[in-house]
């Protein structure tokens, strides 16, 4: 917790200092109260002076309204700096998590990142709030209420310096406990989305395979994991309460026995008891709220823990580049448009390689047909070029640069990728075609739907370009949204264009148009993805891969000739398809 608040604490600083202030003139109040008893009871009730008691009574009056108006300032203050922290502190997971190489992103999973968005952030803020508004109050109150009973008797105050310790052992055994509990109760709920998020996605394909009952069961046992575990560490939590005020009533109860005889004695007056009862009183609600903010602040400090971690994290893909690239040279064609130079990636340590030793060299206004059976690479090489990974071994150069040397911002402009899972977000046609070049004009976007075969079935929306979409574009086709994702991808200047396997929810007529249109653009190259033959056939270089290895390269008269991998899987579809090789 320490962390995240020396990170994002720096503008609240003010406003917390304020809080805890106006948090400091009501635990003063609260601490005067019983003297002013006291004073009403020995002096008033005792004498029958009614002034006395009228006076003592618009006294308390006034500290309880003052107290509350304090109240009121510190509750607004300590919201404002709660919420604003647990805002900032999003805003840096969700810009993080787009600085993230596809390596950590990999590892934390969607799951865990969603949980740390939501869930751990909820806690921070929980944690903050009661920390600014009750963390000062009743340890004060605590402290504040031992030294008041001591000045007024000594003797009965050992009473609080004996319930101290006691209560001291039971927070100790129970937090000991509790901690590593909540730790475990916040990687359940991260499992528990998991799954959740899974069914949601995928709740066609689990009622076409007809599992509902097993992934029912599947969330069953993960949401009794989380119950279990949180029932276990709320039970834990719930020993607090009973145990602290077992020690403080016996203290009371104390308190009562001894001071009874001092009363008689005349050593101490009916009003001092009622005092030290009340300071008991007070000590004790005090110490039993500070057992629930223990608690709180647990869970926060965990949940805070877990953002952290991810806040830490270090890309292994850095925007390390100082300054934009000159291009101005690579209107000579003699530089090649995409230079693969004996490139080797793995996605962890010790694993084998997804791709090995591939060389290859791409012509400006080039066309690469990428080719192989599932696993062969093929997606990992798109990765590579739109540089979501480095590659462990060799080098990637772009126009006669590597990837590494270009800033993040220019070889987004260069290089456009679809991927083999089109994605959209929730908004307008217009809005999600915007986003390689916000300040693109309509007929620039036009253009990008006629070169995708998107423009048709969009003219025909009422609102065309303002066409609202849905969440992940589930108002469209798996073919429309195919072409929406590759207009976007062509909006803007693009100099390198990687389509993984974008043919796959295309009709065999609509891509050979699409291969059409994108011949015609000038000064762009293309590596085209795809499980057909019939999609790259036509281009001037295919990539085979095997394993991650190079099983072929040439032109497609070359491989039928070389490669007998290729031979077989152009035989195979083209023979189908009724298409001569």
């Amino acid at each position: 917790m320490g962390q995240l608040l020396q990170r994002f604490m720096g503008p609240y600083r003010r406003s917390t200092v304020l809080a805890l202030l106006t948090k400091s003139v009501e635990v003063v109040f609260d601490l005067i109260t019983p003297l002013v008893i006291a004073h009403m009871i020995d002096v008033g009730v005792a004498q029958r002076d009614v002034s006395v008691i009228l006076r003592s009574g618009g006294l308390l009056l006034v500290l309880t309204l003052v107290g509350f108006g304090f109240t009121l300032i510190c509750q607004r203050l300590a919201a404002a700096v709660s919420q604003g922290i647990g805002t900032d502190a999003r805003s840096a997971l969700f810009s993080k998590v787009n600085e993230l190489s596809g390596a950590e992103l990999d590892a934390l999973g969607t799951a865990n990142l969603v949980t740390n968005v939501t869930s751990d952030v909820n806690q921070v803020q929980v944690a903050i709030a009661l920390a600014i508004r009750q963390g000062i109050r009743w340890p004060f109150i605590a402290l504040g209420s031992m030294l008041a009973a001591l000045l007024i008797d000594l003797r009965l105050g050992l009473v609080f310096l004996v319930c101290t310790p006691a209560i001291a052992v039971v927070f100790w055994l129970v937090m000991t406990k509790s901690v590593p509990l909540f730790r475990r109760v916040q990687e359940a709920l991260v499992r528990l989305t998991r799954v959740c998020s899974e069914n949601l996605e995928g709740v066609r394909v689990v009622r076409a395979f007809g599992k509902e009952r097993s992934e029912e069961r599947r969330f069953e046992a993960c949401a009794r994991e989380q119950r279990d575990l949180s029932l276990t560490v709320n039970r834990l939590s719930a020993l607090l309460n009973p145990a602290t005020f077992l020690i403080l009533n016996l203290g009371v109860v104390a308190i009562l026995w001894q001071g009874a005889g001092q009363v008689d004695a005349g050593r101490l007056t009916q009003g001092q008891i009622v005092a030290f009862v009340n300071y008991m009183t007070q000590m004790l609600l005090a110490i039993v709220y500070v057992a629930n903010l223990v608690v709180i602040f647990t869970r926060g400090s965990a949940s805070a823990s877990r953002v952290m971690e991810v806040l830490d994290l270090e890309p292994r893909v850095r925007d390390e580049a100082a300054q934009r690239l000159d291009l101005a040279g690579d209107k000579n064609l003699a530089v090649p448009a995409l230079a693969l130079d004996h490139v080797s990636f793995a996605y962890s340590d010790g694993s084998e390689d997804a791709l090995h030793d591939l060389s290859l060299t791409l012509s400006q206004g080039g066309r690469l047909g990428v080719i192989g059976g599932t696993g062969s690479g093929k997606s990992t090489l798109a990765s590579l070029l739109v540089r979501l990974y480095d590659p462990g071994e060799g080098s990637i150069k772009l126009l006669g640069h590597d990837l590494r040397n270009y800033p993040f911002e220019q070889l987004r402009e260069l290089v456009a990728h679809v991927s083999q899972e089109p994605s959209l977000v929730s908004g307008t046609l217009r809005s999600n075609l915007l986003w390689r070049d916000e300040a693109a004009s309509d007929d620039e976007l036009w253009r990008a739907l006629e070169l995708a075969q998107a423009a048709d079935f969009v003219r025909q929306k009422p609102l065309g370009l303002d066409t609202p979409v849905e969440a992940g574009g589930t108002n469209f086709s798996g073919g429309q949204r195919q072409r929406l994702t590759i207009a976007r991808a062509l909006v803007g200047k693009v100099r390198l264009l990687v389509l993984d396997d974008v043919s796959s929810a295309l009709d065999f007529a609509t891509d050979a148009r699409l291969r059409r249109a994108l011949e015609s653009l000038e000064g762009v190259s293309t590596v085209t993805i795809s499980q057909r033959v019939s999609t790259i056939k036509d281009c001037d270089l295919i990539l085979v891969l095997h394993h991650g290895a190079v099983a072929g390269l040439g032109t497609h008269d070359d491989l039928l000739g070389s490669c007998e991998l290729y031979r077989e899987i152009a035989s195979s579809q083209l023979m189908g398809e009724g298409e001569v090789a």
